[in-house]
């Protein structure tokens, strides 16, 4: 049986409570900034990375609370740590995303992530994956992360 993979990410909010989600280029999804570690690197190094490649914030680590490891998928969990949007950080427009991947239809590399939006706790099905949206459903309740962030 191979390792669950493990997938460190930034739940990022604004002061309403509304999550940073970032659109996956080429697909119908939104997701929050996450990737996979480096060899050796710490998960909140990780997610911290992660979070400047696919949306240019950079976030100091002391504002992150670890929020731990949560199932995902069935081949994949997810180390998440939370945040408060800065001031500076609240204007979505100027995101961009530094982390390229080839199209499958002809190889161009282009960008991991090609939109960004606030979503409030009830648009989270509308835009997220399945998996994500159960996330916020079930285990990770966002209205609780905003009232203790």
């Amino acid at each position: 049986m191979s390792p669950r993979v493990i997938s460190c990410g930034i739940v990022l909010l604004d002061p309403d409570g509304r999550v940073l989600l970032a659109h996956a280029t080429e697909t119908s999804h939104w997701d929050i900034p996450k990737g996979h570690g480096e060899e050796g690197e710490a998960p909140h190094v990780t997610a911290l990375r992660e979070m400047v490649e696919e949306t240019g914030i950079a976030i100091e680590p002391d504002r992150l609370k670890d929020l731990g490891l949560y199932v995902y998928r069935r081949d994949k969990d997810l180390h998440l740590f939370a945040a408060r949007a800065a001031a500076a950080e609240l204007d979505l427009s100027s995101c961009t995303c530094t982390s390229l991947f080839p199209r499958r239809s002809d190889g161009t590399l282009i960008p991991e992530m090609d939109a960004y939006r606030w979503a409030a706790i009830d648009e989270i099905p509308k835009y997220a994956s399945r998996s994500l949206t159960r996330l916020f459903q079930t285990t990770l309740s966002l209205a609780e992360l905003h009232r203790t962030l």
